[in-house]
């Protein structure tokens, strides 16, 4: 059984070891932000989000696709703060 800590080191290594930079330059700094303090569904949301595939990942980020449902309210979080993470560094 996976502890706690172990889930959120995990997420967070694969949140910055993606297989593209763009993914890792966002799920990766989002990760170390908030992934301590999502709640449990948010935390299943976004172990499912990992599994994903990065060019599927950055057009829902994007908004050049459709999210799936179950993923839509974490990915629009998770654009939010890609964003003013960037206008932050301009």
């Amino acid at each position: 059984m996976e502890t706690a800590e172990a889930r959120l080191k995990r997420m967070r290594m694969r949140s910055w070891r993606r297989g593209t930079k763009e993914m890792d330059l966002v799920l990766g700094p989002f990760a170390d932000a908030h992934l301590a303090g999502l709640a449990e569904a948010e935390l299943l949301a976004y172990d499912a989000l990992l599994a994903e595939n990065d060019q599927d990942l950055l057009a829902w980020i994007l908004g050049q696709a459709s999210a799936p449902a179950a993923l839509a309210a974490l990915l629009s979080r998770i654009a939010a703060f890609a964003e003013t993470r960037l206008l932050r560094e301009k």
